[in-house]
């Protein structure tokens, strides 16, 4: 080991600058959650868009981060190399709740294929300025003299403050929204007074990352612009294609899932109040099992202890595919379990990220988690998508807020089979792709461990 590399093993980053940045998620845990849980619910159920059209709708802008991501990564190290830092699309990124508000804020004669225009529009307004702000801010711990282990301890920081949105957000986005009763009305009241609170941790979260900085900086590279090279060869690196490859694959399945709830509680469980009670289940334990897949990490390595999520996740999908005769304690239980398995799939892929980086250089960071951030997109709209076309194909049916509607057999068991045996077989995939992965055990060998 290098002394360079010895002096970041030991760097120790100071708790006050780690909390401001992981406040940051906060904000970020909304955009992730809100639109995933309860966009597609409330194109097919408050604002009448069938299945088919709300599923493209959430699909079709994703289409556009494919290119703006890395667009806006390439951006990112041009500005970290002439300026020395990535500031500037950190504060427009965050503008990103006016599109947030602006999303559920569709005007009341809309509905249909009117309404989902509107819902598309600001969709894509969102996900560029999410990806403003979620590009530079991922790029922090590529931009830091920190070694193996410290890099999973900030990404841990991130990911109990990240759990802690998601867990708030989805819990208070249906309550808001009016509960058993949404109606447009609430969902714009939803949209908005979670849009505040997201701005505020947003500007705690860019200054926490200056804050960061100022400790433990790497020099910047005036030289080092990542561009379009750097987009290739990111593309060629072997060890990135297969752990985004995965991450694609885990994004796919999550969102999946979370689109899936409300569906679930509903027709399945036959209470739509069950929706806070299963995001609970799904995003609670983080808060708790964080802190130990970080020891488990320390202990096996990284890889190891990502399979291993992905394996749990697969297992508890499956019990979900049983439905009501399982029994709602057994069925919290395994979205507990998938819960458990989300909190490593969450923290050990984004520590890895700067592990491939460290080996193609800190001033391709922005490109490199560009194209990681489009992936996570394309994945966040996949997952929807594929459970849409499962209620389609089982012929659901669409309807206004206050309207009843009886759901055939065949479009019961397609929701229910959509919710556990899909995500399953989609995770089986992302256990394949990262069983490739092998920079890990080099990684940790040159940590020393």
């Amino acid at each position: 080991m290098t002394g360079l590399d010895q002096r970041r093993d030991t760097l120790a980053l100071p708790r006050g600058p780690l909390a401001g940045f992981a406040t940051g998620s906060l904000g970020m845990g909304v955009w992730v959650t809100v639109p995933g849980l309860l966009l597609l619910y409330f194109l097919t159920d408050v604002l009448a868009v069938a299945p088919w059209l709300a599923g493209l709708t959430l699909l079709l802008p994703k289409i556009a981060d494919v290119l703006l991501h890395p667009w806006i990564g390439h951006r990112c190290d041009v500005e970290q190399a002439r300026r020395g830092h990535r500031r500037r699309l950190l504060l427009v990124g965050c503008a990103l709740p006016a599109a947030f508000a602006a999303l559920f804020a569709v005007p009341g004669g809309l509905t249909g294929a009117a309404a989902a225009g509107w819902v598309a529009v600001f969709f894509v307004a969102g996900n560029l300025l999410f990806a403003a702000y979620q590009v530079p801010y991922l790029a922090t711990p590529a931009d830091l003299r920190i070694g193996y282990h410290e890099r999973t301890r900030l990404m841990a920081f991130r990911m109990v403050v990240l759990t802690l949105g998601i867990l708030v957000s989805g819990l208070l986005a249906p309550l808001l929204a009016g509960g058993d009763d949404a109606t447009r009305d609430g969902y714009l009241r939803m949209g908005v007074m979670l849009a505040a609170g997201m701005l505020v941790a947003m500007a705690v979260g860019v200054a926490g990352i200056g804050r960061l900085r100022r400790v433990a900086a790497e020099p910047a590279n005036p030289h080092g612009a990542g561009g379009w090279r750097a987009l290739v060869g990111s593309l060629r690196d072997r060890q990135f294609r297969w752990l985004v490859g995965a991450y694609l694959a885990m994004s796919t399945t999550t969102h999946l899932v979370l689109a899936g709830v409300p569906y679930y509680a509903e027709y399945e469980l036959g209470r739509t109040g069950l929706t806070t009670v299963l995001v609970a289940a799904f995003v609670a334990p983080a808060l708790l099992v964080t802190p130990a897949w970080l020891a488990v990490a320390r202990r096996v390595g990284k890889q190891r202890a990502l399979l291993a999520a992905q394996g749990a996740f697969a297992a508890g999908s499956l019990v979900l595919a049983v439905g009501r005769p399982a029994g709602l304690p057994v069925l919290v239980a395994a979205v507990t379990v998938l819960g458990v398995a989300f909190a490593g799939m969450q923290l050990l892929p984004f520590s890895m990220l700067p592990d491939v980086i460290g080996t193609a250089g800190a001033e391709r960071a922005g490109t490199y988690t560009g194209v990681w951030t489009a992936t996570e997109a394309v994945g966040g709209a996949l997952g929807p998508y594929a459970y849409a076309l499962c209620l389609a194909a089982g012929g659901f049916v669409a309807s206004s807020a206050g309207q009843s509607v009886t759901q055939s057999p065949a479009a019961l068991d397609a929701l229910r089979y959509g919710f556990g045996l899909l995500p399953a077989a989609v995770m089986v995939v992302a256990v394949l792709l990262q069983r490739r992965y092998t920079l890990d055990g080099a990684a940790r060998a040159g940590s020393g461990h």
